[in-house]
């Protein structure tokens, strides 16, 4: 009898928006978009950034066959979680059928995820509007509080503390659970409740760590989002297995991004830093959490040194 697997795949980390400065390409600067892979062979992708267009341009379902219907569940509306849509090739074809889950915005009422994606791609921001998209799609509202299954996979939404709302969701696998909570501020009591109850004994929690402690308290207070400090005291209170920090700052450089990680497991046994090309295995022989980090992208930043004669006139 096989045993049941998960693989979760780290497409996109970054958080607000792209970067392309040197300085972060071994974390990565593609916003959020993970892929996992559940044991019984569905596809879930987990938001819609930029790091989407790039598990498009890879785009292969389990055992490389496409799957029936790939479901994408969209934590808010920001652009940094929707910016990868227009540039996701499989919604350009036929053959593929997506089932889309998000919530409804007091903002834009009914049908709020297609309203957003279509207004992304409406004249005059985009060359070609949606329906040059040949994909079968299908929208479904979620609220906080709903429990739902995508195959024999049970899904739980909850509500956290993030400027014009943001959903935060657990995933019951028969190889584990998996929990992506981007994008929440501490503060609110109520949605700290939502947060320690979907992080409950998780076995990967992903945590919003865009800010240090320093930059939380004083200077981005009210952003909507986290700091590896209350990640790694939730995950302990919550007596989640292994912490994942996550949507790191544009203008946090790799360095600054280690500096986060050496504190964090200063204090919490398993911590990883997101990065791009990072794969979590879960549920396999001999150790639960097995994390695959992406050996090639350690090889991007080489320091660099050379000779050069210049030459001109100064008027």
């Amino acid at each position: 009898m096989s045993e049941a697997v998960a693989k979760l795949s780290f497409w996109g980390v970054r958080g607000s928006t792209p970067t392309v400065d040197p300085g972060t390409w071994r974390y990565g600067g593609n916003t959020p978009c993970l892929e996992l892979v559940t044991p019984d062979g569905l596809q879930i992708i987990l938001d819609c950034g930029t790091g989407l267009r790039m598990l498009g341009s890879r785009w292969a379902a389990p055992n490389g066959d496409k799957a029936p219907e790939t479901h994408i569940l969209v934590t808010h509306y920001h652009w940094d979680h929707i910016q990868g849509i227009p540039f996701f090739a499989p919604l350009y074809d036929e053959k593929n059928h997506f089932h889309f889950y998000s919530f409804r915005s007091k903002y834009l009422g009914r049908d709020s995820l297609k309203q957003v994606f279509e207004t992304q791609m409406a004249l005059p921001y985009f060359p070609v509007n949606m329906s040059s998209m040949n994909a079968k799609r299908k929208f479904q509202e979620v609220d906080g509080g709903d429990t739902f299954r995508i195959g024999k996979n049970k899904v739980t939404a909850r509500w956290l503390n993030h400027p014009q709302g943001c959903l935060g969701f657990r995933i019951e696998t028969t190889a584990g659970t998996v929990v992506y909570a981007t994008d929440n501020e501490p503060g609110d009591a109520k949605l700290e409740k939502n947060l320690r109850e979907l992080a409950a004994g998780a076995d990967i929690f992903i945590n919003d760590a865009q800010f240090t402690p320093e930059q939380l308290a004083i200077t981005k207070k009210g952003w909507g989002h986290s700091s590896w400090k209350e990640g790694v005291q939730l995950a302990r209170e919550a007596g989640a297995t292994t912490l994942v920090l996550f949507h790191h700052d544009p203008d946090s450089a790799d360095r600054a991004v280690d500096t986060i990680l050496r504190e964090a497991r200063e204090e919490f046994d398993s911590v990883f830093a997101a990065s791009e090309g990072m794969v979590i295995t879960l549920g396999a022989a001999g150790d639960q959490v097995q994390a695959h980090m992406p050996g090639t992208r350690t090889a991007l930043r080489r320091e660099a040194q050379f000779r050069a004669r210049m030459c001109g006139e100064t008027v």
